[in-house]
């Protein structure tokens, strides 16, 4: 079977301990989209670890992990990640490929992602890994594939074509003194020497597998609301989150997918810049903050937390596919008296109980609740759905009804135990 685990809302749902838990059924484990702006952090034994490019299915031993096409990949930050997971035991040798079609970021789009937010009136919120700018090169038709990396020729023939335009630019537009090509082609050629034998064909790789009917994963980064088309634009990343990304992101067709998971937290959170309607006021958002280590896996930066807001969830289940959702730390809502859910916006009189693409909408609607009692108990230790207690089902039971969705597994603790699969 293959399946797109995928966040439906702004991404850090919790998707790595999810992809964690089902990786186990894969043969293969495939990020399609993003960069190292993204992180999943998987818990096993008390150890955490954090992912940014290496998909989370790693952690299982005869995992084949793939970097698909659609991401894009700073080879520095990808060779740092193998080099961890070696001290730790963990040997990627013959595990892990990575498409020759996936574009490679460069020094450049790292420094530009910086120079442009600081120029900006309005702040996007970028996490300046140069994601953006990589992504532009690409579809500007100037970008250098990791492929390119392992032929020197090619590297140094599109680099040169590259930093004469881009050291125009930094000087003339930025006052940067540029790049020099013999550094930067130099690093490259021996991330290229050292990455080699992981770059390949990796479309014809998963689809050889698809024939063969061998199970495969597909691991979504960041959240729909992040989406470049679907998001809260231009609060957005720059790549296809959603899950029909999967497909343009590996080059595995639409019609080979079978199961499309949605993954919530049980209230909702966001990092950086951008309309949050449901963001809970200062004392309540540090306390759930807190309460539920909302700090970036990459960034560190904390995240704004509020209700969980229905209406933003029914549309990315309708736009994703989701078949089903799973929904995590809900623990951390155990000591609540009471708690909303939203299930509408109110603007200027008039209601939207559909997800409004109207940023003014989004920046100044007012939230529409329905108020539920909370359960007031720990379910840090409950380890079956029906050892929950009932108030904490009949919130689950309206995150159902409300996103038109079965939640099928819920997380109480960030370690694999702490899973609840409900029949």
């Amino acid at each position: 079977m293959n399946t797109i685990l995928i966040g439906l809302q702004w991404g850090d749902e919790g998707k790595g301990k999810v992809i964690d838990i089902l990786s186990r059924d894969a043969s293969y484990v495939v990020r399609y989209q993003g960069g190292n702006n993204a992180g999943h952090t998987v818990v096993v034994n008390g150890d955490s670890f954090i992912f940014h490019l290496l998909p989370s299915g790693v952690l299982h031993p005869g995992k084949i992990c793939v970097i698909g096409n659609g991401v894009v990949v700073d080879p520095e930050v990808l060779l740092a990640e193998l080099d961890l997971l070696k001290k730790k035991g963990i040997d990627m040798r013959d595990r892990l490929r990575i498409s020759e079609q996936a574009h490679a970021i460069f020094p450049y789009h790292r420094i530009l992602d910086g120079l442009r937010e600081k120029k900006r009136a309005n702040k996007i919120g970028t996490t300046g890994r140069g994601i953006g700018p990589c992504y532009s090169d690409k579809f500007a038709r100037c970008g250098i594939r990791m492929g390119d990396l392992v032929n020197s020729r090619t590297l140094r023939e599109k680099l040169l074509d590259n930093l004469n335009e881009k050291n125009e630019i930094f000087k003339k537009v930025f006052r940067h003194p540029g790049f020099s090509f013999d550094d930067i082609f130099d690093a490259y050629v021996s991330y290229g020497r050292k990455l080699k034998s992981f770059i390949c064909d990796t479309a014809t790789l998963l689809n050889e597998a698809t024939r063969e009917r061998k199970s495969i994963l597909f691991e979504g980064a960041q959240g729909t609301f992040l989406d470049i088309d679907f998001g809260t634009y231009p609060f957005v990343t720059s790549s296809n989150s959603i899950s029909a990304g999967a497909c343009t992101g590996t080059g595995v067709p639409p019609t080979k997918i079978d199961k499309v998971v949605g993954v919530v937290k049980a209230y909702t959170t966001r990092v950086g810049e951008g309309p949050f309607i449901t963001e809970f006021p200062r004392a309540l958002d540090e306390q759930i903050r807190c309460k539920g280590q909302e700090f970036g896996a990459t960034t560190g930066r904390p995240r704004r937390c509020g209700w969980f807001d229905a209406v933003m969830v029914r549309h990315a289940v309708m736009i994703n596919g989701a078949d089903s959702l799973a929904m995590m730390k809900l623990d951390v809502l155990d000591h609540m008296k009471t708690i909303r859910i939203c299930v509408a916006y109110k603007y200027k009189g008039k209601v939207f109980r559909f997800f409004p693409n109207d940023l003014e909408v989004m920046q100044k609607a007012r939230p529409v609740y329905e108020v539920f009692s909370g359960w007031q108990k720990n379910t840090a230790h409950v380890r079956s759905y029906k050892g929950l207690p009932q108030k904490a089902r009949d919130y689950i039971g309206a995150v159902e009804d409300l996103c038109r969705a079965s939640v099928t597994i819920v997380s109480v603790g960030s370690g694999r135990e702490a899973t609840l699969f409900k029949p």
